[in-house]
């Protein structure tokens, strides 16, 4: 099976990238960390990293921090070239494993302490604080945060440079429902207005929801590169849980559905549940379904996908991109 990667598209040529890499290499040791990874990320954009773990993504994310340095290939940030040296253009910002905070200074002196490191001002502390959603704890010291709170804090860092790049490790680890809407509302407002952010995430209902393009990095590789919506349709086939007004009938209307098969009911998610059919099919099959259901009189109560379309796709393409390697010669 030969790559499944995907260059970056022609209509990119037309379009204001924030980050333009080409054939980037990256080892430690005998270890390759990055091998020959090409990247677009648009201006205005939420690009999503996703890859299991050891695929490369801590690393592609130092190098567009300045934290590390790439071996080979070429690097463009925010039309700056960028050499083999830890320096990045001004206006990019984020943090990688998580933001670094001093424990015993308050949120408020934490980001003073940040603005003074950079010869700035404190103008904007306020703000910032206030857009994380911690205006409230903007005195109480670090050490008594919870995770969530030291993400949204070092993402309030982040904001205070005012940057055109944003670059953040899975920002939402830690963050309870309420606290993800909050930081998704906070991206999204700045990706409007301009602002480029990259993203790791190992959740992809973070992905689905705030990104519109993602690139799929395993064993530092990219196997894919593209619109979310195409990473979801690269799986032809999902498993549906429906729940109709007639279990009964529904079954026996999906029996009569062509390309759909019925999965036994342990597999849903290891429980039992009498009122639920779990059938698997792609997309066309399952608006056969669902009209054949409406005519049939059965009502469609709840029609989902029992493990999220990107989610399966991520699966579906790491496995199938680690299959090769396993052969290859060292």
């Amino acid at each position: 099976m030969g790559s499944m990667s995907q260059a970056p598209s022609e209509h990119r040529m037309h379009e204001r990238l924030a980050v333009r890499a080409r054939g980037i290499t990256k080892s430690f040791g005998e270890v390759i960390a990055l091998d020959r990874v090409d990247l677009d990320i648009a201006e205005g954009h939420v690009h999503g990293l996703v890859g299991p773990n050891g695929a490369g993504k801590t690393t592609l994310l130092g190098l567009l921090l300045g934290l590390a340095q790439a071996d080979g290939g070429d690097l463009e940030i925010l039309g700056t070239p960028v050499r083999r040296a830890l320096a990045v253009p001004h206006g990019v910002a984020g943090f990688v494993d998580g933001p670094g905070l001093y424990p015993s200074l308050t949120a408020r002196q934490n980001l003073a302490a940040l603005a003074r490191l950079r010869g700035d001002g404190s103008e904007g502390i306020g703000d910032v604080l206030e857009q994380v959603g911690l205006s409230d704890v903007a005195d109480d010291r670090v050490r008594g945060f919870s995770l969530g709170m030291r993400q949204r804090l070092g993402l309030a860092a982040a904001l205070l440079t005012k940057p055109r790049l944003l670059v953040l490790d899975e920002p939402a680890n830690g963050l309870d429902p309420a606290g993800t809407r909050h930081v998704h509302r906070v991206l999204t407002g700045l990706a409007a207005r301009g602002v480029s952010i990259v993203i790791s995430s190992h959740r992809m209902d973070d992905l689905a929801a705030l990104c519109s393009e993602v690139t799929l990095l395993a064993t530092g590789r990219v196997i894919f590169s593209g619109p979310v919506t195409s990473l979801a349709a690269a799986t032809s086939e999902l498993d549906y849980r429906l729940r109709t007004s007639d279990p009964a009938a529904a079954r026996r209307v999906a029996a009569q559905t062509p390309e759909l098969r019925i999965l036994p009911g342990d597999n849903l998610l290891g429980r039992r549940d009498a009122e639920a059919l779990l059938v698997r099919a792609a997309a066309p099959a399952l608006d056969d379904l669902v009209a054949r259901l409406v005519g049939a009189g059965v009502g469609v109560r709840e029609l989902a996908p029992v493990v999220a379309p990107l989610e399966a796709a991520f699966l579906a393409l790491t496995a199938a991109a680690n299959r090769p390697r396993e052969n290859e010669d060292l």
